[in-house]
């Protein structure tokens, strides 16, 4: 079994991974230029990652900022429209289009898709912890679903910004608060 790499190697190994991933997206991620830019030998990273999925899985763990919870503005709406807007601008910023790749590799990936959803499930569900703060303050009956914040706006956020090349502006986050979400949330 192979030791344990210091933590100093492992970042930098980790680090050049997801610089990589930036500028050649997934599909051109190649462990040679890894080692390279890591200088470590691709011995050392096929013997602490076996798999390209692995590699790549880690180094977003290790490289992606976590985002803290949304705050409470104290109302729903306005917890919305503050944690939209911090979802558009991590989209927006150098970490979106790294994402945007990945969650398009996982199509054709199935060990990277399998890696990047455990990732997901393992997060802290901010939409349903806006949602019970807004039931608690009486803006919301049970019986809503908060799931379908996760699956409405990031992927309509990256349609607008990616796709249509459309800005994520303060009108476009209130538009989806408040023409779907809050609908969506609300209705009987």
């Amino acid at each position: 079994m192979a030791g344990r790499l210091d933590e100093e190697r492992e970042q930098a190994i980790l680090r050049a991974t997801y610089e990589l991933i930036g500028e050649t997206g997934y599909q051109g991620l190649r462990v040679d230029a890894v080692a390279a830019r890591a200088q470590a030998s691709k011995a050392t990273l096929y013997r602490h990652w076996p798999t390209k999925a692995g590699l790549v899985v880690d180094a977003v763990r290790c490289c992606k900022a976590e985002a803290p919870p949304p705050a409470d503005t104290g109302s729903l709406r306005g917890d919305l429209t503050a944690w939209f807007a911090e979802i558009g601008g991590f989209i927006t910023g150098d970490e979106g289009p790294i994402l945007a790749g990945l969650f398009m590799a996982m199509h054709t990936d199935s060990a990277l898709a399998s890696e990047l959803r455990s990732m997901q499930e393992s997060k802290v569900p901010f939409a349903e912890a806006i949602c019970e703060r807004a039931e608690r303050r009486g803006e919301l009956r049970p019986g809503y679903d908060a799931r379908l914040i996760d699956e409405i706006v990031p992927p309509l956020l990256f349609m607008h910004c990616f796709a249509f090349g459309r800005p994520l502006d303060d009108a476009y986050v209130a538009h989806v608060v408040d023409d779907i979400i809050l609908p969506l949330l609300t209705r009987d």
